[in-house]
């Protein structure tokens, strides 16, 4: 019996798919992602795709006539048109486990340096100048008895949760979907609409899918609900904020900072937001880790092997009726 073809795009480390190797026939390039234009040209002789870094658009599954599954190396979906996808019977599965806890560590990352100022102490030792942090103007916020407001309270929303009360701050949060009220207890949570949210948070972290009803959420009128004082960390999605009334809000001082590993504009990041003293940036790093981006691929690998060779849909997020799911 032949092994089902699986290509996969983007580089991965090899030791997430060993695996997919052992019992499909996998193409690979270990170091460099495969062009978005060879992998148009050869689409149609996979049964499966491990995406990464291409747009799984309306072409590209065209292109893939034999296709069954397209697996994300990722949680996020919406560089997939999974509409079109499903019109075509092809199951869009993501990786929600792998990015949880990775991508919680990062936005506490982002959180602690911003509210301790790590980005403008930083970059005044660099040059050799030093301050005096008696001075108010330079001092930071602790986090204890702070309010923590969480857009977003899924997976990764709830790991942040656990772990910010590690330093004593008491957490509200909005989603769409409230959660079960004996898991809030668990949680120690308490759901809020979204206007309290954005007024009583001394700083709002991020956690939502970027869809028609959170792209833009967080703008001009929204900074200036929030306090003088407050701090806003995107680990998220770009689009979620608008960029430029972002940008606005910290130079008129509106809100106190930001920290930010997914830009609205990204790669291209504008010189105004980059000479900002009172926000931090990273590269979309939040499951920039070996472990990380090990356990993700494994876990999109998982979604290709059940799928091709079990009939069994794991992580399907396009709803393909012929496929049983997890």
């Amino acid at each position: 019996m032949n092994k089902p073809k699986v290509i996969v795009t983007g580089v991965i480390p090899e030791e997430g798919i060993k695996q997919l190797k052992e019992v499909c026939d996998v193409t690979y390039t270990s170091g460099e992602a495969f062009s978005r234009e060879y992998v148009l040209s050869h689409l149609d002789q996979y049964q499966g795709i491990l995406l990464m870094g291409l747009k799984g658009d309306k072409e590209l599954i065209d292109a893939g006539k034999n296709l069954k599954v397209i697996a994300v190396n990722a949680v996020g979906f919406d560089a997939v048109d999974i509409d079109y996808a499903r019109e075509k019977g092809i199951v869009v599965a993501n990786a929600p486990q792998g990015v949880r806890l990775p991508t919680a560590e990062m936005t506490l990352a982002l959180l602690l340096a911003t509210v301790r100022r790590l980005y403008l102490y930083d970059k005044i030792v660099r040059s050799g100048q030093w301050i005096d942090v008696s001075e108010r103007c330079y001092m930071g916020m602790s986090l204890k008895d702070k309010v923590l407001g969480i857009y977003g309270m899924g997976r990764i929303g709830s790991q942040v949760a656990k772990l910010s009360q590690a330093f004593g701050m008491k957490i509200i949060y909005n989603d769409a979907h409230r959660l079960p009220e004996d898991l809030e207890k668990q949680l120690d949570v308490e759901y809020v609409d979204f206007d309290t949210l954005i007024k009583n948070a001394d700083v709002i972290t991020l956690h939502a899918p970027a869809l028609p009803s959170t792209i833009g959420k967080f703008n001009a009128a929204v900074f200036q609900e929030m306090k003088e004082t407050a701090f806003i960390i995107n680990a998220a999605r770009g689009v979620l904020i608008k960029q430029d009334d972002l940008i606005s809000a910290l130079k008129n001082r509106e809100i106190a900072g930001a920290g930010l590993d997914v830009f609205e504009t990204e790669p291209v990041i504008p010189e105004e937001l980059r000479k900002l003293d009172n926000v931090i940036m990273s590269p979309h790093a939040g499951t920039g880790t070996l472990e990380a981006r090990i356990d993700i691929a494994a876990e999109a690998s998982e979604n290709i092997i059940s799928l091709l060779l079990k009939d069994h849909a794991l992580n399907m997020v396009n709803d393909v009726k012929q496929y049983q799911v997890n």
